[in-house]
């Protein structure tokens, strides 16, 4: 996600970090890089200016010449200003009504409206806790209606059923009327799309908008069409009263141009932003974090927050107790936590979020990737329980077996049972704290107070 954006701002920073002092000569050529990366992640063009006016103004300023280090505090204004561009903190959706709570759903065709309604409402149901129903009020493609219904099914909420037939203002009040019967907490609507804005589709949504009055209504933009997100986003505020947006495809944007424009053009939140095609691919948009990405800081406290969510705690609760208890840790818990590790988004999905992890090459990323995950996946599968409850006694013959068996070579074997090893080491001297000393290293990865000195380090 901004690896494009993230690579410029990253070299230009570093470069003016390692200067001793900071003049209106070498800040005018750093924000001219600055400028340029912004202009080549597809930021709208109004939304560069005011960035840069901000910076200079700032870092011509005392603020950075008479501190110390000069350089951090100009990467410090920057991040700060990043955060202002994409909204001071993250916004929640505004669910205090009279139940159901209508959010009504907006955004042209393929934006990834429909997937969203499942998204939101898999997140509204595991993490806030409520009761969701969902309707589709696309009346326009058959197709869409079966895919929410299968949404629903999938993440375990309500569909209330439709057919192209009804009105959407029809279908959306006997929806709020069979929520409202059934004490539902939240209705998510989703509307139909067209493949670019017109009349007739903005005063259908206007039509439905009136009528059911909704709490929320979402704009749902695709993040890969960069700068055309904004001014799409513009032309769906002018006629509907937004709320908010949400930015999907982000894992595919590698400019960034849309999570710094909308913001600024609408004057609407992100609320939400997709990261990915699963259902549970959907996170609050924390501005801060965000920026903190852009600039290479990586997003520890997301990813602290993913590792509570996400590993299974009961599992880790009986694996903490068969180490310390000495009975070792074998290939069928290694296959365990690569699973876990899967669940996560990946390696790529964690090395995203470290700290300094987007400087790296992309042949380091690649080797770390999610190809090595289904190798080694592949190579424990073609063992025998005994074999990975005894690694020791895979030898020549067994080593042969398992390679032909899992379509990988001998030192495919070799290099997986080293990393076991390792990671057996490495368990022994976690046998005392397990999950804590993990959490604990990992707040200790982050910046103190959200900036540090080892980010970018002097060349």
């Amino acid at each position: 996600m901004f690896e494009n954006l993230s690579e410029r701002l990253g070299q230009t920073l570093r470069n003016v970090s390692g200067r001793g002092r900071l003049t209106e000569d070498n800040i005018k050529d750093t924000l001219r890089e600055v400028r340029m990366a912004l202009l080549e992640a597809d930021v709208a063009l109004p939304v560069v200016k005011e960035f840069v006016g901000q910076v200079k103004e700032r870092a011509v300023g005392t603020e950075v010449t008479k501190s110390l280090k000069p350089g951090q505090v100009f990467i410090k204004i920057v991040q700060s200003e990043l955060e202002a561009v994409m909204g001071a903190a993250n916004e929640k959706l505004n669910l205090a009504t009279q139940p159901p709570a209508v959010v009504l759903m907006a955004g042209l065709q393929g934006a990834g409206k429909t997937t969203s309604v499942g998204k939101l409402a898999k997140y509204l149901t595991e993490r806030e806790k409520k009761k969701v129903m969902v309707v589709s009020a696309d009346i326009y493609r058959p197709a869409a209606i079966k895919q929410l219904e299968t949404l629903a099914d999938e993440v375990g909420v309500a569909f209330h059923p439709s057919t192209t037939e009804q009105k959407p203002v029809d279908i959306v009040e006997g929806a709020i009327a069979a929520a409202r019967k059934q004490f539902y907490d939240v209705l998510l609507v989703d509307t139909a799309g067209r493949l670019h804005v017109d009349t007739d589709m903005m005063d259908e949504i206007k039509a439905l908008h009136a009528s059911v009055k909704p709490i929320e209504t979402l704009f749902v933009v695709d993040a890969m069409t960069g700068q055309d997100a904004a001014n799409t986003a513009k032309a769906f505020n002018d006629a509907l009263p937004l709320t908010g947006v949400i930015l999907t495809k982000a894992d595919g944007d590698a400019r960034g141009g849309a999570a710094l424009s909308v913001r600024k053009i609408t004057g609407k939140p992100i609320k939400f932003i997709g990261m990915g095609e699963k259902v549970d691919a959907l996170e609050p948009f924390h501005p801060e974090r965000i920026a903190s990405r852009i600039l290479g800081m990586g997003d520890v406290l997301s990813l602290i927050e993913e590792v509570e969510r996400k590993v299974d705690k009961e599992k880790a609760q009986k694996l903490a107790k068969k180490v310390q208890k000495g009975k070792g840790f074998d290939l069928q818990d290694f296959k365990e936590q690569l699973e876990q590790m899967k669940n996560m988004g990946g390696m790529m999905g964690l090395m995203d979020k470290l700290p300094g992890m987007g400087a790296m090459g992309d042949k380091i990323k690649e080797q770390a990737g999610d190809k090595q995950f289904n190798q080694m996946e592949a190579i424990i599968n073609s063992m025998t329980p005994a074999e990975r409850a005894r690694p020791d006694m895979i030898k020549g013959s067994r080593k042969r077996r398992i390679a032909a068996g899992s379509g990988t070579q001998i030192q495919d074997v070799n290099r997986l049972l080293k990393q076991f090893m390792q990671m057996q080491k490495m368990m022994k001297k976690m046998s005392g704290g397990g999950m804590k000393k993990m959490m604990r290293q990992m707040k200790g990865m982050m910046p103190p107070g959200g900036m540090g000195g080892g980010m970018f380090p002097p060349r």
